[in-house]
Order: C-alpha cells, then structure tokens, then sequence
C-alpha cells in the first residue's frame, strides 16, 4: 500500500496489468473531509478470476461499498488489483472476502462492502456478499444490521 505522496500508477504512462494476485498493487491517499461520513461506489462489471478446481474462468460484477475515514483507494490502482485476480484460483466467496481485507489493510474505512454477483456455470450463479464496520464505532452496528437484512428485497434478474 502506498500513500498519496507516493502514488506511481495515476497518471502513468505505461501501466503493466499482473494476472498474479497482488494487494500491494492497491495504493490510497488522505481523505480531505474525515468528518465527513459519505460512501464511496466501485463497480467493476468485468471481474475475472478462476475455479480453483477446474481452472474455468468466473465472471462477476464486483461491487465495493465504503465509508472511508483517513485514506481511500486511489481507483486506477483499484482497477489493477482487481485485475490481479484474472489467474488467480479462489472460490467465490472466498474472493470477496479477500477483496474487503485488503481494502481494509489498506484503508482502515469506517464501513465496508464487497459484494460479487457472479455469471452462472452449471446453470447455478452465486453472489456473496460480506461486510465490515470499524470495531467500537456505530458503523459496527450499521455492518450487522445491513448484513442481518441484506438479501430480504432482492433485486430482479434478468439477464443471466
């Protein structure tokens, strides 16, 4: 993880995309309004990554949900980190769950969700999701009531 002083990738020219897995990739910067409590969106809708058994490819939608509090992810570093996955073998809900601890190693956000809304194989799709609130502070409240009802009004698919 590196800060803002720091960043190498916004803005440069020639940008190398890893298939091999990589959290170092993800680099943040300071959060001018820390008093500010506000969510920032990610969706990227062409995820990649593979089965860890078969080795076929997986297709999602990865949405990442955040409050942050003193960094953020710098989203073109976010985009190559995601990128990462495109070899790497990890079953759904196990990259989900990756994805929101390294954001976490990375940031320390108040709030966090990561939600991935797999294509099906096998006529079967899968669309976990996991979250986190900063521990003593009332986004830990927020994090089980918003996983405790999370699914209760689902959304209508229809194109998979």
């Amino acid at each position: 993880m590196r800060d803002r002083e720091n960043l190498t990738i916004l803005g440069g020219k020639r940008v190398s995309y890893s298939a091999d897995y990589d959290p170092d990739i993800l680099e943040v910067f300071s959060n001018k309004h820390p008093g500010n409590d506000y969510f920032v969106k990610f969706n990227c809708p062409e995820f990649t990554s593979l089965c860890p058994i078969t080795g076929q490819p997986d297709f999602a939608t990865i949405i990442i949900s955040y409050v942050p509090d003193e960094k953020l992810v710098e989203s073109k570093s976010l985009k190559l980190y995601l990128f990462s996955f495109r070899d790497h073998g990890d079953f759904h809900e196990d990259v989900v769950n990756v994805i929101m601890k390294d954001l976490i190693k990375a940031m320390d956000p108040k709030y966090i969700e990561v939600w991935g809304k797999f294509l099906p194989r096998g006529g079967l799709s899968i669309d976990p999701y996991c979250n986190y609130g900063k521990p003593g502070t009332r986004w830990e409240e927020v994090a089980w009531d918003r996983l405790s009802r999370h699914d209760m009004f689902p959304e209508k698919v229809d194109n998979r």
